[in-house]
């Protein structure tokens, strides 16, 4: 088997430190890089990302597959249905001491979804530049990508 065809360890290793999580009682959450393949409300997504509480208490009907999260939960009183892709899911933790682990993030990715924010908050009106819509990023475009990506931050909420 070729490195490239091996199964990612991610998942495993999310559900491992899930359990460990709720076999100490300590609170598991998710860090997610969102863009548009993760299903999640966007008024909560704060600089491309969103912190999940995946508690057995703040969800209902939990799945954690080798491709996705998925489980239902109430934002601001309404049920909505939660899916996030495995590659999505930057760090799983426990919010009573941090303890946890961080998942590489493609970082070509990660350019991609920063040029999709910038394009959609600027807006002539507004006295910005507009971004041209003409030339949407790709992946494997080098000019896209910024020379010291930012990395991912934990930040503990009480």
């Amino acid at each position: 088997m070729k490195p490239e065809e091996t199964p990612s360890t991610r998942p495993y290793l999310l559900r491992a430190l899930y359990e460990w999580c709720t076999d100490n009682g300590f609170t598991p959450y998710v860090a997610v890089m969102v863009d548009e393949t993760v299903q999640v409300p966007r008024e909560y997504v704060k600089d491309g990302e969103i912190v999940l509480n995946v508690s057995f208490d703040a969800t209902s009907s939990l799945k954690l597959g080798n491709d996705f999260i998925e489980f239902k939960a109430r934002f601001g009183g309404k049920p909505r249905d939660i899916m996030v892709p495995m590659d999505r899911v930057m760090a799983i933790y426990a919010r009573e001491n941090g303890q946890g682990m961080s998942f590489p993030v493609n970082r070509a990715q990660r350019a991609v979804q920063q040029f999709e924010a910038v394009k959609t908050v600027e807006s002539p009106s507004a006295g910005l530049a507009a971004v041209p819509a003409a030339g949407k990023a790709d992946e494997t475009d080098v000019s896209t990508t910024p020379n010291s990506a930012p990395r991912p931050t934990l930040t503990r909420i009480k």
